[in-house]
């Protein structure tokens, strides 16, 4: 069986606690400032509100990856997250490790799935969404509440 990879190339620039960031072949720049916490000015979103900005939106493309190998019809996704983070270590240099404590997601999809196929998409999401599982083998704390919602009927013109 031969491997596919999809490579990433970034770059980083900047001074103090800002960058800006370009992906490698990409016209998309990202610029990060830090958390006010350590040392930010608020000028852009944090590298942490970016890391958990991943998962929002990977969980989203996994999600219509894995409706379309089941067969299934998404509608519109509501998607949030709440984490914990202990800022000692990262601040202060105490021991441990500088991760969250835990992490909740909550996901809200649009769907006219059965409850048993609904419950089977969102575990095999789960599985297969690489920043959830970034998340989990990092030793984070994850839960997560998936809903489906009935699709919004639409209006006859």
């Amino acid at each position: 069986m031969t491997s596919h990879l999809v490579t990433f190339r970034l770059t980083g620039e900047g001074s103090g606690v800002a960058q800006t960031i370009r992906e490698e072949g990409s016209p998309h720049v990202i610029h990060t400032d830090a958390h006010p916490a350590f040392g930010g000015h608020e000028t852009a979103p944090s590298p942490l509100a970016y890391a958990l900005a991943a998962l929002t939106s990977c969980t989203q493309v996994t999600s219509q990856i894995v409706a379309r190998d089941l067969g299934l019809t998404l509608g519109k996704f509501r998607v949030a997250v709440d984490a914990k983070l202990d800022p000692t270590v990262l601040a202060t240099g105490a021991e441990g490790v500088s991760n969250f404590t835990r992490l909740t997601l909550d996901v809200n999809i649009e769907t006219d799935a059965p409850e048993d196929r609904f419950a089977q998409f969102s575990r095999e999401v789960e599985r297969r969404c690489p920043v959830t599982q970034l998340y989990r083998r990092s030793g984070v704390h994850v839960t997560t509440s998936w809903t489906a919602k009935a699709p919004a009927l639409q209006e006859i013109i």
